[in-house]
Formats: structure tokens, C-alpha cells, sequence
């Protein structure tokens, strides 16, 4: 007899047997290793090379009479069967790399990776796992926990100007969690909303989904401009400290029209996100929401995945009760700071962009001379190393500007200097 050991693989060491080797003599059988007609070895001989039980191999042999794959020969033992179904082993296909796909320098949306932090909110969770406190085991407040809340409403107090108590927050994933959770408890499909022109493409993402009909709003050196909005908007959407992305602050004169901080009609919904100080990997943002709209978003938050989670929530709180989170803050200014004026001096080696330095936030808008649409410079751009969006499509019903957005955040200068070079030099001829 043949040695079919070297075709059929060791069963496993633990396990039913019988189906184990059902399994592997149909994959050999299927694949062509053993042909119809061909006979298959005495129960008592494969057992024994296989060092099963006897009656385990017959059972499997069983199986594969019923399954159509073999028939049993009168005297003459167990055969495959003539006509058996045929699957060929296809070329794998290339494997992808898991790892993510490291952003080109001045790509938007980037957080700096800060040490000193890390390791701080690396002790924090360690400190919360070795002692896990009661409320990492049951469901809790769909707002999150109070004692982030009351961290958070202290902070935008102080920092923001934000007027809020704790029981008005609520902690979201993100400012697009807390877009999404404020368009489905106060808006329906078909109502007017007017929204920054040039605007945040996730923001109009988020409003356009939910199939409400949007108009932009002009936004210029004084930032959006509230009293152009149309008569009958629910809502309006505006980022008043640093607009994106035109990087912008609101005059006085217009914050008076409809800020947070000055609203006394309870109409003003204020979101934020740790993402972009921190980073985007935490996944925490809050919402400051009205009285009157609270119990409709915290009703639908139990709806759709009941509650923040309470090991990042818990160790965060730490952080900024302890005075990490400010100090946080003031290194990544400087930071951000010093990779901002490595992108402009970069830019500035080309005579044909005009780059406007912001005071604050993480990205700039660079002019690109009248030749060149700001989506053929994209590309342009990216074969230089660079990361950069083109204004242009950031536009919602104004004509669009052309210009490009690009961010500074969590890339070395010298990186980013050597980058913005390159793409200087490559348009030098526009």
C-alpha cells in the first residue's frame, strides 16, 4: 500500500477524530490529490499510521459514502467515487499590510504625538485597571460619567467662556458622534440649515446624509456672517474661534449673534473633541446641549450605544483634574507652533504662493497663482510629499475659492520644511 500519511496532515491532538480526517481526505479528494477511482487505504492501515481508533476512520469513510464523495466495493474496500466535484486551489491573493499607511507631512487631522503625555495616560489606565472601580461593570449615565463631566464643564468655564453645568454635557466619540446625535433629536429630513462656505467636509457630510437641504454662508475676514441667514433656517452651523477652513476668529459683533457664551436662549449647542489635542485614537468629545433638547439626545444615546466608555473617560478625567491636560495644552502650542513656521518658511521659497500664517489652530491656507486650480496642484503636491486639500472643494453654495488647506500638526519642521521645498520647487514654473 501507498504511505497516505504523506497526504493527509496530523489530526489534531485534541477533538472529535472523525470528522477531522471527514474533512481532510474531501479536501484532498476535491483538489485532485486523490483521483476518482481511486482506492483508499484499509481502515485498519490509516488508523494505524494515524495512530486513531479504528472505528473513527470507518465512521469518516461513512460520511463520505453519504456525501457522494466515495462508494464501498463488495469485498473489494472503500473507492472515490467516479464523478466527484473538482475545486482547484486559487493563487492567493497579495496580502495587505495591517499596518496603517503613515500620513504625507501637512496632511489635515494629524495629533502630535506628545511622550510625556502618553506615558502619563499609559500610568492613568494602569492605575484605573489595577483598581477597576465599580462603574467599569454595569451600564452607566448615557451622558458619561459625572466626573469627567464636572472636569469638562470646569474646563470650558474657565478656558472656553462656556456657560454649562456638568448635567448639560455629554460625552461623545467625537464632534461627528455629537453632530449626528444633535441632527436626529432636532431636525428632520428636508429642513433648512445653513452652514459655513467654505466649510468642514464631515460637517456637510453629517448634515447633507440626513437629507436636509443645505446653503452656505459667507464667510469672510469677520468670520461667518450670521445675519445673512436665510429666513427660515432650523439651524446654523459655524465654527466661531478658528473657522475651517479658512482659519478666521468671528468679530465680537457677530459672536454677539448666536455664541454659547452670550446665548440667553437656551439655542446654542456647543461641541468639542479631545481628538486633535490629545488624539483622534481616544475617541472623546462632548456636547453642551440645551435643557430643552437633553432628554431627546440623551433618549436616543441609550438607543444607539448607551454610554461612553469608562476606562478612557476615567483615566482622562485624571488627567485634567491632576493639571496634565493644561500643561498638555502648552506644549503642543509651542509645538504646533514651531512646525507652523517650518511649513510657512518651506512655502515661502516659492515667489508665486501667498500663504496667510494663522495665530492659532493646526493647518494654513497657501494662494496659488492664477495658472494653477488647486486640484491639479493636489497632485502635485502629493508627488512632492506633501499632503494638502483643495479648498475649492470645501465649497457648499458659494463659487468656490481656490486655494490650498494645509495642516502642520504632528509632523517634525524639518519634515515638513523639506516637504513644503519640494512642492515649492515643483511649481516654481506656474
Amino acid at each position: 500500500m501507498p504511505d497516505w500519511s504523506a497526504l493527509i496532515p496530523v489530526l489534531p491532538a485534541t477533538g472529535k477524530r472523525t470528522p477531522a480526517l471527514y474533512r481532510e481526505l474531501r479536501r484532498l479528494i476535491e483538489a485532485g490529490d486523490i483521483p476518482p477511482g481511486a482506492k483508499l487505504p484499509p481502515s485498519r492501515d490509516l488508523a494505524a499510521r494515524l495512530k486513531t481508533a479504528r472505528g473513527s476512520v470507518v465512521a469518516a469513510f461513512e460520511m463520505l459514502i453519504v456525501e457522494g464523495y466515495a462508494e464501498a466495493r463488495t469485498g473489494a474496500g472503500t473507492f472515490v467515487a467516479g464523478r466527484v466535484p473538482t475545486v482547484r486551489p486559487t493563487a492567493p491573493a497579495p496580502s495587505e499590510s495591517v499596518a496603517p499607511k503613515m500620513p504625507l507631512p501637512g496632511t489635515l487631522g494629524v495629533a502630535m504625538a506628545d511622550a510625556r503625555t502618553l506615558g502619563l495616560f499609559r500610568t492613568l489606565l494602569s492605575r484605573h485597571l489595577a483598581r477597576p472601580g465599580p462603574e467599569h461593570f454595569f451600564y452607566g449615565d448615557p451622558r458619561g460619567g459625572d466626573a469627567l463631566r464636572q472636569a469638562i464643564a470646569a474646563y470650558l468655564r474657565q478656558a472656553r467662556g462656556v456657560r454649562c453645568e456638568a448635567r448639560s454635557i455629554m460625552i461623545t466619540t467625537g464632534i461627528q458622534q455629537g453632530i449626528d446625535l444633535v441632527i436626529r433629536s432636532a431636525l428632520a429630513p428636508g429642513d433648512r440649515v445653513m452652514i459655513e462656505d467654505p466649510c468642514y467636509p464631515s460637517a456637510r457630510a453629517a448634515l447633507a446624509g440626513a437629507g436636509l437641504v443645505l446653503t452656505g454662508l459667507p464667510v469672510d475676514e469677520e468670520g461667518a456672517d450670521i445675519g445673512e441667514a436665510a429666513p427660515g433656517a432650523k439651524a446654523v452651523y459655524v465654527t466661531p474661534s478658528h473657522q475651517f477652513p479658512l482659519g478666521v476668529a468671528m468679530s465680537m459683533r457677530r459672536r454677539l449673534a448666536a455664541m454659547q457664551g452670550m446665548d440667553d436662549s437656551g439655542r446654542v449647542i456647543y461641541l468639542g473633541t479631545f481628538s486633535k489635542v490629545l488624539f483622534p485614537g481616544l475617541r472623546l468629545g462632548y456636547a453642551v446641549i440645551p435643557d430643552a433638547l437633553l432628554d431627546r439626545v440623551i433618549a436616543l444615546r441609550i438607543r444607539t450605544d448607551r454610554s461612553p466608555p469608562t476606562l478612557a473617560e476615567a483615566a482622562l478625567t485624571d488627567l485634567i483634574r491632576e493639571g496634565h491636560f493644561s500643561a498638555h495644552l502648552r506644549r503642543a502650542r509651542r509645538q504646533a507652533q514651531a512646525a507652523r513656521d517650518a511649513l510657512v518658511a518651506g512655502l515661502s521659497t516659492a515667489q508665486n504662493l501667498s500663504v496667510d500664517v494663522p495665530d492659532q489652530g493646526l493647518h494654513l491656507v497657501a494662494a496659488l497663482p492664477a495658472s494653477l486650480a488647486d486640484t491639479e496642484a493636489v497632485e502635485i503636491a502629493r508627488q512632492a510629499g506633501l499632503g494638502v486639500r483643495a479648498l475649492s472643494a470645501m465649497a457648499v453654495t458659494q463659487a468656490p475659492r481656490q486655494g490650498l488647506v494645509i495642516g502642520f500638526s504632528g509632523f517634525a519642521p524639518d519634515v515638513l520644511e523639506a516637504a513644503a521645498r519640494r512642492f515649492a520647487a515643483a511649481i516654481a514654473g506656474f
